[in-house]
């Protein structure tokens, strides 16, 4: 089998860079804003490139092969990893790039696919949305901007603690106080929830962050 040409190469590397940019636009309408930072941007577009050169290099050479492992053994990637789609996604990317050097057609199914993925993971969730269901629970942590809602009282909100938007719930019952942590992807949510905790004596305060 004869090594592509140096076009067919440019050709791999803007296929790859032109892949993960639709990945990353499908994260921002994921509304997954931590993906959408320059530092994962540049990271994103630079990975797959770098995976297939690294790739192309060792093929069909064991001793490079071995050298290689070896070089990259000491550089040590001390970036930690938040949560556990972002550690697939770096998975995927580099995936990615061994597939666009070795077999293309494998790269482009897989984009499609993971593509496809995550615009039906949202497209489920906003069917749900519209029956009061949810496919998924939001965290803190996930990346995702999220209109939030903090309350402070002196005593138990019982309507609060059943809401299934709230997150966090610190309680100190001999002083008086609690503090509950709400989450919303919707602001309407939040102002009519708000509404309702107004009409609610002993709250001391509410705190509203709207993304």
């Amino acid at each position: 089998m004869e090594d592509p040409s140096y076009l067919e190469y440019l050709l791999f590397v803007i296929l790859s860079i032109l892949s993960v940019l639709g990945v990353r636009f499908a994260l921002g309408f994921a509304k997954q804003t931590q993906a959408i930072t320059y530092h994962h941007t540049m990271s994103y577009i630079l990975l797959p490139p770098i995976t297939m050169v690294i790739t192309t290099l060792i093929a069909g050479n064991i001793a490079l092969s071995l050298g290689m492992i070896g070089a990259l053994s000491i550089v040590r990637f001390r970036h930690p990893v938040k949560s556990a789609p972002e550690l697939v996604m770096y998975f995927d990317l580099i995936t990615i790039g061994i597939a666009t050097s070795v077999r293309t057609k494998w790269a482009i199914h897989l984009i499609i696919v993971v593509l496809a993925i995550i615009f039906g993971v949202k497209l489920v969730q906003k069917i749900a949305k519209k029956y009061n269901k949810s496919f998924f629970t939001l965290s803190f942590n996930e990346g995702v901007s999220l209109n939030m809602l903090e309350v402070h009282s002196s005593e138990k909100i019982d309507i609060v603690e059943k809401n299934e938007n709230i997150k966090v719930i610190i309680k100190h019952p001999d002083q008086n106080q609690f503090v509950y942590r709400l989450a919303f992807e919707n602001k309407q949510q939040l102002d009519l929830v708000k509404e309702q905790l107004e009409k609610i004596k002993n709250i001391k305060k509410i705190d509203i962050n709207y993304i």
